[in-house]
């Protein structure tokens, strides 16, 4: 039993170490939220590049995938600009025709129908081959972005050393439950702490999918690798956006974040569906954390440091916690040490993040703690165990498909197709 408390005080103790010297240090090299913000106006009289706004959709409500196209369409953008929107076999076409047949007036938009269901990365692909822009952008379909996106982050691409960048990511639906509310303040952490220390060194890991745009010609030579991804000889086709980041970094360009790039996306609004999507997160985030390791030899000594924070710090927690209770369960000796570091951590941490953000919705973020032990702890070991299980969760067959109110349920993908037609200017 001694040994049981020992191991819980040992685990936490190096746990609050650790976190508190990473944390430290992100808040450091992050980029001040209200730094300057990024021109949109180019520097050069050479002609601004031409832009291809990639959008896939699968099942989509017509609404949410209507205020997406508006959001493009109302772009700033002086250059060219061209919109791809790709059907990747939607069961409820007939509920998006008059989407479809409203945006065809628009002669920037073409639509692409693949005959079934392939996933997000081939119908990315099939789009690509379609287009010529000299930088691609990528969009949910279920997100939308401010008008000043694509300026902003074609901008930053002015620098040919960059290969991916990507925006500040909120949620949508932040003010549904407390659940929207609590992974709203998720994305700002992940981008204005997480991200940007990252960016400061030109290695933002993950260029997150909601919207990243990338170099066309780095992209034409990834895009074997980015279709074909393995795990243990599976094909692995989630996880895309982090996916595509490593490769680039891989390939020896930097990747950023725009902070004042804003864009705004639907996120889970129930337990379950938040779960499962972060099961799929977890997964990738593992694998391509073993593909990333190479690389940070040539990379700033902090990303070592990122990518250790993130992955033993988890695993220091989990061991505290699980030996702690073990404790408890055995002796009925409360770990208090255990307790008081979790509550003193989280009450600092939430307290620095309302003072840096000047947001004091950030104490709430406490909700976090419970969630995190209970559920995301034991759902990122399960995924560690199940790393070769390449199900979306979410993607299964249904034989209705709402169109309204909420995201309709997937399908699931299978082999490799061509689209069956284009149409453009219906």
């Amino acid at each position: 039993m001694y040994l049981l408390d020992t191991t819980s005080t040992a685990a936490i103790s190096i746990y609050a170490l650790l976190l508190t010297a990473y944390r430290s240090m992100q808040v450091l090299h992050a980029r001040p939220i209200d730094g300057p913000a990024v021109s949109a106006e180019p520097v050069e009289t050479r002609p601004l590049p031409a832009v291809d706004v990639i959008v896939p959709s699968f099942n989509e409500d017509p609404g949410i995938l209507s205020a997406c196209l508006a959001s493009i369409a109302d772009q700033d953008y002086p250059g060219e600009l061209r919109v791809y929107v790709v059907d990747d076999g939607s069961r409820n076409r007939e509920a998006i025709l008059r989407v479809r047949a409203f945006y065809s007036r628009d002669p920037r938009f073409s639509f692409i129908l693949l005959p079934e269901n392939v996933g997000k990365r081939k119908a990315q692909i099939a789009a690509i081959g379609q287009s010529s822009g000299d930088l691609v952008l990528n969009v949910d379909s279920d997100s939308t972005i401010a008008f000043d996106v694509v300026s902003k982050l074609a901008s930053k691409m002015r620098d040919p050393e960059v290969g991916a960048v990507m925006g500040q990511l909120t949620a949508s639906n932040s003010g549904d439950t407390w659940l929207t509310k609590l992974i709203d303040m998720e994305y700002w952490l992940a981008c204005n702490e997480e991200r940007a220390a990252q960016s400061r060194f030109g290695a933002v890991m993950c260029c997150c999918g909601p919207c990243a745009m990338y170099r066309r010609s780095a992209l034409a030579s990834l895009l074997d690798q980015y279709e074909t991804q393995l795990f243990r000889g599976k094909l692995s086709d989630f996880g895309e956006d982090r996916h595509l980041t490593i490769l680039m970094l891989k390939a020896g360009f930097r990747t950023e974040y725009v902070p004042n790039a804003i864009v705004a996306t639907v996120v889970p609004d129930t337990l379950k569906s938040s779960l499962r999507q972060g099961l799929r997160w977890a997964r990738s985030t593992f694998r391509d954390t073993f593909l990333a390791l190479p690389l940070l030899r040539g990379l700033n000594p902090f990303l070592t440091f990122d990518v250790v924070g993130q992955n033993i710090g988890p695993l220091l927690l989990a061991l505290s916690v699980v030996t702690g209770l073990a404790h408890f369960i055995t002796t009925a000796t409360v770990p208090w040490w255990t307790i008081l570091i979790i509550a003193s951590m989280t009450i600092i941490r939430c307290s620095v993040v309302a003072l840096h953000a000047r947001q004091l919705r950030f104490l709430g973020f406490v909700l976090h703690t419970p969630i995190n032990l209970f559920l995301l702890l034991p759902l990122k070991a399960y995924a560690l165990c199940t790393l070769s299980n390449s199900d979306w969760l979410s993607r299964y067959s249904a034989p209705e498909v709402p169109v309204s109110g909420g995201k309709p349920t997937p399908i699931q993908a299978s082999g490799r197709v061509t689209p069956d037609c284009t149409c453009s200017g219906e």
